[in-house]
This record gives structure tokens, C-alpha cells and sequence, in this order.
């Protein structure tokens, strides 16, 4: 009896999760996100854009009451236009290297790993990253796993693009820290 509630409660959380996404204009996690140990819940999100043209929506989803890099959180990225994969990893590579995270090697030896993983996306689409803390980062699209780099370098330096303070978009930063 308590396994059948526990499952019942478990699929509530997860029906209102989507719900509550779904509401805002946001992604709903993967499902296994979803209905893992962690109940995420959506901190902030926010809107890219360059010189006008709008990129995507970006939305940050943590375990806890805020972010904090010693516990696991989501950042889903809902893309309006088309992008290559290969342009995504080499843009996050890009960034990688301004914010100072790392040596140059492994930098490309990043952006290697992230242009095996990212898929070209269309208008509409999006993949989520998952930061494990001292681990890695999970990736996924449209809802299916992607791949996982196992080194937490890089999931720190990946997830500094949007996070760090001296991202290029603070406005997106303050959004999706819930600091609007």
C-alpha cells in the first residue's frame, strides 16, 4: 500500500510539474528529472537576445530555495531559431575562454566533447543541462538524454556562461536567478 501512494504522489509531483511549466511557457523537464530524488522547481527565466534578434529562452530550475553550485540544478534552453550544434559548442567554448575557465587544450578538448553531444536545433526545440556537482553535467534534447561529460571543470565553466557574474548577459543572469 505505501509503495502504490508513494508511486500515486510521485506521479502528481510529476503532472504538476509539467502543469506548472507548461503554464509559465516553459520546457517540462525530462522525466527523468522529473521523478528522480530531486523535486526541482523553476527559480528564474529569462530571454537572450543579440543586437534585437531573439536566441532563446533560457530557465533555471533548483532543488533548493536558490542556486547554489554545491547542490544540482537544471538550466533548460528553449531555442527561436535555428542553430548547428557544432556553433553551440564552439559559442560555449567562446565564452568558456573569455570567463578565464581553463587552459586552452582543454578547452578544445571541451568543445570537442560538447560538438559529439549537441545536436543542430531547430526553432522550438531545446536541450536542458544538468549540473552534477563534482561530477559533470547531463545533457538532453527534447526530453532524451544527450550525453554526459564526466569532469566537473567543466560543468562549473559550462554552466558560468549564464551564471557567473561576469556573464555577458547579467540581465539574463539576475532572470534566471529570480533576482528580476
Amino acid at each position: 500500500m505505501l509503495e502504490r501512494t508513494s508511486r500515486w504522489l510521485a506521479g502528481v509531483a510529476l503532472a504538476v510539474a509539467i502543469l506548472c511549466a507548461e503554464a509559465a511557457g516553459l520546457a517540462p523537464l525530462p522525466e527523468s528529472l522529473a521523478t528522480g530524488d530531486n523535486q526541482y522547481r523553476v527559480l528564474g527565466s529569462g530571454r537572450m537576445r543579440w543586437f534585437g534578434l531573439h536566441l532563446y529562452d533560457a530557465a533555471l530550475w533548483v532543488s533548493g530555495r536558490e542556486h547554489g553550485w554545491d547542490q544540482s540544478f537544471v538550466l533548460d534552453i528553449r531555442y527561436a531559431r535555428d542553430f548547428y550544434g557544432a556553433r553551440i559548442a564552439e559559442a560555449s567554448a567562446d565564452e568558456i575562454r573569455r570567463l578565464g575557465s581553463g587552459d586552452p587544450r582543454r578547452i578544445d578538448s571541451w568543445r570537442e566533447q560538447m560538438a559529439r553531444i549537441f545536436p543542430d536545433v531547430r526553432k522550438g526545440e531545446h536541450i536542458t543541462g544538468v549540473f552534477r556537482p563534482g561530477l559533470g553535467a547531463e545533457f538532453f534534447y527534447q526530453g532524451r538524454p544527450l550525453g554526459t561529460v564526466y569532469d566537473a571543470d567543466f560543468a562549473r565553466a559550462f554552466f558560468s556562461i549564464w551564471l557567473d557574474p561576469r556573464t555577458r548577459e547579467p540581465k539574463l543572469r539576475a532572470a534566471l536567478l529570480g533576482q528580476r
